[in-house]
């Protein structure tokens, strides 16, 4: 399935109010996507997050192919529950997460290129520590 073509997905969530307060909110549609929050605002942003993570990290990057999500109305909710519809895009994780490459093209001076060569330096792991050093990223 090519994901790249679409970064909005709407899948119903199930909130379960919680007895010591809060909600436990899951997709029914998807396996093992599930979150929690102090209010149903709270919830929203959560299931918001937690949808397009686990759809990025467990569907895209592993191209599986997403359920269809069932129409809200048939989804079937007990006592102390209730159904919203989540909406998310998930542009900012792909931004942030995927694991493509993208190739650089950079240029250096000659003497430096052939002391590093003699190391059998990996120009591509240098730069990348680098960018995240300079950029106070945690390795990933």
């Amino acid at each position: 399935m090519n994901y790249l073509s679409k970064s909005t997905y709407t899948y119903p969530a199930i909130f379960q109010k919680q007895d010591e307060g809060g909600y436990h909110i899951y997709f029914p549609d998807i396996e093992g996507c599930f979150t929690c929050g102090d209010d149903i605002e709270d919830g929203l942003f959560m299931a918001r997050d937690v949808l397009a993570f686990t759809i990025f990290e467990k569907y895209e990057e592993l191209d599986i192919t997403l359920p269809v999500p069932t129409p809200i109305k048939q989804v079937e909710i007990g006592k102390d529950e209730c159904v919203y519809y989540i909406v998310c895009n998930i542009m900012e994780y792909r931004r942030k997460f995927s694991k493509k490459a993208v190739k650089k093209t950079l240029t250096i001076p000659e003497w430096l290129n052939e002391a590093a060569l003699e190391q059998k330096i990996n120009f591509s792991q240098v730069l990348q520590e680098a960018l995240k050093d300079r950029l106070n990223l945690q390795s990933k």
